[in-house]
């Protein structure tokens, strides 16, 4: 509950940023000829209001508007930092391991953990992709299947994970960059490639989410062996699938008491037996 009020409150303050910057930049636009360039912060602002020269009492106006704007986008950024702190101070206090899926920061992840809550309530990472939107919906028709993208779901956590791949294109030497560029080979479009790495991505973050929760369900002092006295490092590392963009979502196939299936030649002398000995 406390990571989905941070996560919240950071979300407002990023919105009400926006949206001072966007007016900010609209004043100093009628204030300098020409305009200025499309993302401006709090530092350029203050330098451009320096250097603009006064016409009349319509342009002191403008400055002293432009000035408020400026007064508030300055407070704006100030809150923004004490939250992103008071964030990433809760993200750490949880033990969560999403932050090292690549792309997922402090406010990524706390937006995730904030929304599911308990992954328990998700049997499968199919069950997750679709609560959060990176399954696709079934719009089938008579025989015909067709899939479309979804816009269903928690779009705060579809958010959070199309920020984490983004982030991951933009560096090239990173393995999601190497499956979006896989995707595109394969002769899918950009978007369609986004597409199918934020579905790996929430795979690799349903993976991280049952790790931890079986973590947390140890109890304490138990080593990763089931045993008390070994906490090494090993049981950071063998308690995640793997330490891996994409690491195995769900574990193996369960284990079954069914006898091994015969032959066919075996089942059908077996057969043969059964209706020779009805015969007689």
């Amino acid at each position: 509950m406390v990571l989905k009020i941070w996560a919240r409150r950071h979300r407002d303050l990023a919105r009400a940023r926006n949206q001072v910057a966007c007016r900010l930049h609209a004043v100093l636009c009628e204030l300098v000829p020409g305009g200025v360039r499309r993302q401006i912060t709090a530092g350029q602002a203050a330098s451009v209001l320096e250097r603009v020269t006064l016409s009349g009492p319509i342009g002191a106006a403008r400055r002293e508007l432009a000035a408020q704007f400026l007064e508030d986008l300055r407070r704006i950024d100030g809150q923004l930092r004490e939250t992103n702190k008071k964030l990433a101070a809760a993200v750490r206090a949880s033990g969560t391991t999403i932050t090292e899926v690549s792309g997922a920061g402090p406010v990524n992840a706390g937006t995730i953990l904030g929304g599911v809550t308990d992954v328990d309530r998700f049997p499968a990472r199919d069950h997750f992709a679709a609560y959060n939107g990176t399954a696709p919906a079934e719009v089938s028709s008579g025989g015909r299947k067709v899939y479309r993208l979804s816009l269903r779901g928690n779009r705060r956590i579809n958010h959070a994970i199309h920020m984490a791949a983004v982030t991951q294109i933009r560096h090239s030497h990173s393995d999601g960059r190497a499956y979006y560029e896989k995707k595109i080979a394969q002769g899918k479009t950009h978007k369609e490639a986004l597409r199918c790495l934020k579905r790996k991505i929430s795979d690799a973050i349903y993976a991280r989410l049952r790790a931890d929760a079986k973590m947390a369900a140890r109890p304490a002092g138990e080593g990763p062996g089931g045993q008390t006295g070994n906490g090494s490092g090993s049981s950071a590392a063998g308690s995640h699938p793997e330490h891996r963009l994409f690491g195995q979502a769900t574990p193996g196939p369960a284990t079954t008491l069914r006898p091994p299936a015969r032959p066919a030649r075996q089942q059908t002398r077996t057969r043969r037996l059964k209706d020779l000995e009805k015969t007689r």
